[in-house]
């Protein structure tokens, strides 16, 4: 069932090019009874011409002989050529949906998928899809009507030498069933060691700096050596499987010569047979032998791009379990085309209701309440693991409380248009991703037509001008891949002034500035502070400075908010912020 609903999956992209395939299937036809006619003719030339004597049929089958080659190479030609555009506007049009489609897969999706297993995905499996439809499809076809038409062409001249090359079939339809149930499963742990195999590299150039920095570069080489060896064997397991059995095919196979010369020699012997019905014969025993060892490998092609096929299915079926709420409408608007607050207009009222959160079935929020007026700035402090990271996620519905409720200006985040409650609860984080893109285009990711002016705007604000001098190419200047050509406060700088240009009525700054000098810290305080009007601000982090200009502040340990006040309330009593204030200041 399973394999069908995959094989159905696929089937709906290649049957928006049917009339091509079918076209290409036509000509595959024409070619596979094409192959008949000249070892026919070519026995007929020995009976008629040769033995006969009717030379005038000599040039008149020569003639026929090379129609059909040409015939022959203008059609494969064809269908050749329309079989591969079909299979790369397959693989295209798939790669395109399946990217689109993990662009809206949620977090809890994205936290158990490794990227090595989602590049493999789109890279080999799609490769495995495409060569399916390019090549095993038509082969397919072509070898199954070159073996019926080969037994009907023979049978016509000698029942009996059919007959006895076809003493081969069973064996051989056992030994391809034996193989298919066997061969699968071996494609299928080539496959997934593949995937742990590129999760491996990839994970090693995201972390090369680790790795470099623990001196641990020969025991990386050692985990990729034993991930490589791992592969190694899976593959070598998988080659046996295909010696296990396809030789035994090739080896049936090499019985027909036999056959041909005992029983075939005693049939003109008996004159039963013409020595031109005998050339017909060795003619075509090819087209006999052919379908029957390209079986075994069409197999072992089919269940390889099966398993690809199952796979990327799976991946097609995945499902986000943050949802847009029935009858949501979204706006054709898009970000980059206006304003977060253009299409949803909100006040900034943020209110947590008895909310509960966990994650992989450990506690992160506990039964957390509190309520946030439009226009506030408010900080949230409180040690690793307390659930301050947790609190922004929530507002910004990258996952769902599991009990009590997220509202915004009184209403429920489940019942905003995931699209526009993202545009309008905007959100960055310590570990400031950038693309391998200039500065001005890593700010104007959040608003790509925004003008160059607003750009520089939200760069002063977040103060990216201050070091964007010493730049190669100023605004042009290529971060890198990850930003790696920056430093870890240029990068938040960077993604702060992207939040900024994208102008959320609610923003979160979730440890933004941890790597931030204390003098540039306190002129982005100022920067929220200027904007504050409109607009409500979050501000998670470890250093108790960050808070100075918050009007309210949040202490959240263990899941729950202990305390809640301004940074003079809460140093002025005993508690956990007045710790952490002593510690910092050294007071």
């Amino acid at each position: 069932m399973k394999e069908k609903s995959a094989f159905s999956w696929v089937w709906t992209y290649v049957r928006r090019y049917r009339f091509g395939m079918v076209a290409g299937l036509c000509l595959s036809v024409c070619v596979a009874a094409m192959n008949m006619v000249n070892p026919v003719v070519t026995g007929r030339i020995v009976d008629k011409v040769i033995k006969g004597g009717q030379h005038e049929l000599l040039f008149k089958s020569i003639a026929i002989m090379l129609c059909v080659v040409v015939g022959k190479s203008i059609f494969r030609y064809t269908y050749q050529v329309i079989f591969e555009h079909c299979s790369q506007n397959v693989i295209l049009k798939m790669r395109e949906d399946l990217y689109a489609h993990i662009q809206k897969l949620d977090f809890s999706w994205y936290d158990t998928a490794p990227a090595g297993n989602v590049m493999t995905l789109l890279t080999s499996d799609l490769d495995k899809v495409r060569h399916f439809v390019a090549w095993v499809l038509y082969q397919i076809l072509e070898n199954s009507l070159i073996y019926i038409f080969s037994i009907i062409t023979l049978a016509s001249i000698n029942w009996k030498l059919t007959l006895a090359f076809m003493v081969i079939a069973p064996p051989v339809l056992f030994l391809v069933r034996k193989f298919k149930i066997h061969i699968r499963p071996a494609h299928m742990k080539v496959r997934d060691q593949f995937a742990v195999l590129n999760t491996r590299v990839g994970e090693n150039i995201e972390g090369n700096r680790v790795v470099k920095a623990f001196v641990r570069e020969d025991y990386e080489t050692q985990r990729f050596e034993k991930e490589n060896e791992a592969y190694k064997d899976v593959s070598v397991a998988n080659a046996d499987m295909r010696v296990k059995f396809l030789p035994w095919i090739d080896a049936l196979c090499q019985i027909l010569p036999v056959i041909l010369i005992l029983f075939g020699g005693y049939l003109v012997i008996q004159k039963e047979m013409t020595i031109g019905q005998l050339v017909t014969f060795n003619g075509l025993m090819w087209a006999f032998i052919q379908p029957i060892n390209m079986f075994g490998m069409l197999v072992d092609n089919t269940q390889n791009f099966a398993a690809s096929a199952d796979r990327l299915y799976e991946l097609w079926k995945a499902d986000s379990k943050i949802k847009n709420p029935e009858n949501s409408k979204l706006s054709t608007s898009t970000g980059s085309e206006r304003s977060a607050s253009a299409a949803l207009q909100i006040a900034g009222r943020v209110e947590f209701r008895n909310v509960c959160f966990s994650y992989n079935e450990t506690p992160v929020i506990k039964d957390m309440s509190f309520v946030i007026e439009p226009g506030t700035i408010v900080g949230i402090l409180g040690p690793t693991g307390s659930g301050k990271s947790t609190i922004a996620n929530l507002m910004c519905r990258y996952y769902d409380a599991d009990s009590g409720e997220v509202l915004i200006d009184g209403k429920n985040v489940k019942d905003y248009n995931l699209q526009e409650l993202r545009r309008n609860v905007g959100i960055t984080m310590q570990e400031a991703f950038l693309f391998s893109d200039t500065v001005e285009g890593n700010i104007a990711f959040a608003k790509t037509d925004a003008s160059f002016e607003e750009v520089e705007a939200a760069a002063e604000l977040a103060r990216v001008k201050e070091f964007i001098g010493d730049l190669t190419d100023g605004y042009d200047t290529i971060v890198g891949e990850r930003g790696v050509g920056l430093s870890g406060g240029q990068k938040q700088r960077i993604a702060l002034a992207r939040l900024f240009l994208a102008d959320p009525k609610i923003m979160i700054l979730d440890d933004t500035t941890s790597a931030v000098d204390n003098d540039t810290e306190y002129k982005i305080r100022q920067s929220i502070k200027s904007r504050s009007e409109g607009h409500t601000s979050f501000i998670i982090s470890h250093r108790v400075s960050s808070f100075e200009n918050c009007d309210v502040i949040l202490v959240v340990q263990d899941g729950k908010i202990v305390d809640k006040g301004s940074h003079e309330d809460l140093i002025s009593r005993d508690g956990y912020y007045r710790e952490v204030w002593l510690e910092q200041t050294g007071k």
